[in-house]
């Protein structure tokens, strides 16, 4: 580990050579996603932007043009539907990539803290949308992905993992429901997949791939807004001047993705987050996560459920 790789204060002017590479981002529409679409386009890659709906993926594109002008935007970036809550969905959208190269996935897609609600194949709606869903994308994007020289799959954890749980018992709320502790468990989620993900990979040669995790801090997104839609008045007027002190911006917010996903040095199995007090803001670098983690025995088990729930099996 080079020390480039644990360097503070980058941004996306520090980015290398990502000219013609092909960047799938999901959730590209607001926020993170965004941003990420946005500079990784404004450097020359291609970028496919995904959205549960066409006319806000539209809408981000739009965006896009009038941050780096509409002729780089429109020649560089792709929208496509997507909705992570749906494996028909799913695999439409890796079928309409069956023939192109993916250089590399970002699984930036995410809800939280919403209440009870449920996917259209019945998955409890952040394990079944954070996870389950970006699990079965994998899968089904694998084969475009194996076609990169430099394959990469960065999937996008939360500080929130670090009290989570795995209940195998209750993975869809089907006994009991908490807003928060299934957006921990997801997150924890996010993070066993990850690094299962880069051990099977290297287990079986594919020794130019790498499966990096990242997480934003307390970022003031639209993601966060959503949380208790109900709140108003005063008191979300005080979440939000909550927010502007300890939170930071989407555009800094997305720094660690496009960090874990453009970076040359970076080790697979990787985590990085802002480099701040806590990690709740500043510049990306590597951090380390709770240790569970990256316990190969979870890891193990959550893949084997997951194929399971899902119908689909890779690695």
């Amino acid at each position: 580990m080079t020390a480039h790789a644990v360097r503070i204060r980058w941004t996306p002017a520090d980015m290398p050579d990502v000219r013609g590479l092909h960047f799938v981002v999901t959730g590209g529409n607001s926020g993170l996603g965004l941003v990420s679409a946005r500079e990784l386009a404004r450097a020359g890659a291609k970028v496919t932007l995904t959205s549960r709906s066409a006319s806000k993926g539209e809408v981000a594109l739009a965006a896009i043009g009038q941050a780096i002008g509409a002729e780089l935007a429109y020649a560089n970036v792709t929208v496509a539907s997507l909705d992570l809550a749906s494996l028909a969905s799913i695999q439409e959208f890796a079928q309409s990539l069956s023939g192109s190269t993916v250089d590399c996935l970002i699984n930036n897609a995410g809800v939280m803290a919403p209440p009870l609600a449920r996917t259209a194949d019945g998955f409890e709606l952040q394990f079944g949308t954070n996870h389950l869903g970006h699990f079965a994308l994998t899968a089904r994007l694998w084969g475009s992905l194996l076609r990169s020289d430099r394959p990469r799959v960065v999937t996008l954890a939360s500080n929130a993992h670090k009290p989570g749980k795995i209940d195998f018992t209750n993975l869809n709320a089907e006994k009991s429901y908490s807003a928060w502790g299934a957006y921990m468990q997801s997150k924890l989620a996010n993070l066993l997949f990850a690094f299962e993900l880069e051990r099977r990979a290297a287990a079986r040669g594919h020794v130019a791939f790498s499966s990096v995790a990242a997480h934003p801090g307390y970022s003031a997104t639209n993601l966060s807004a959503s949380v208790a839609p109900g709140i108003g008045g005063p008191l979300r007027s005080l979440t939000n001047r909550i927010e502007s002190v300890i939170g930071q911006s989407a555009d800094m917010g997305a720094l660690p993705q496009l960090y874990a996903a453009a970076s040359i040095e970076i080790p697979g199995g990787a985590y990085v987050g802002p480099d701040g007090w806590g990690e709740w803001r500043g510049y990306p670098r590597l951090v380390t996560p709770n240790p569970i983690a990256r316990s190969e025995s979870l890891g193990a088990e959550l893949w084997r459920v997951s194929e399971e729930l899902t119908h689909v099996s890779f690695l």
